[in-house]
């Protein structure tokens, strides 16, 4: 009987504050560790990645005029049911919608990508639950 030769991994835990950055650059930084394509071990098959903490959501920048004309659409499947959401808007009723569409958008498109959301955290403010596990990974 031959033994399984699947790699297991313990997703280290990564904490990324929004304050002042610019929200494209700091998507990309996301979506690199929920991937783990930062590690050599990354195999384009397999979920090797970590937890991402992202804090301070609500204090993100775009840059440009993005914020009063970058527009988020949703349609409902029936005649009519366009929703149409703007960030200047959502940044301030939700922005941890902002920071989630954009991580979601340069992950690709597969299987895994549901796997990679659930390790994403985002928070509006700088509290959250996670405390002891980025301290923990923080103390390795």
């Amino acid at each position: 009987m031959k033994t399984s030769s699947i790699r297991k991994h313990e997703p280290a835990w990564h904490i990324l504050d929004a304050k002042g950055a610019v929200l494209g650059r700091l998507a990309t930084q996301a979506a690199t560790l929920l991937r783990g394509k930062d590690k050599l071990t990354f195999v384009n098959h397999m979920d090797c990645g970590d937890h991402v903490v992202v804090i301070n959501a609500g204090s993100v920048v775009m840059t440009g005029n993005k914020m009063a004309t970058k527009a988020y659409y949703h349609h409902s499947w029936h005649p009519g049911g366009l929703k149409t959401e703007y960030a200047k808007d959502l940044i301030t009723e939700n922005p941890e919608k902002i920071f989630e569409t954009a991580v979601k958008g340069m992950l690709p498109k597969n299987k895994l990508q549901n796997e990679w959301m659930k390790r994403l955290h985002v928070y509006a403010g700088s509290e959250h639950p996670h405390v002891a596990n980025v301290g923990l990974a923080e103390g390795k």
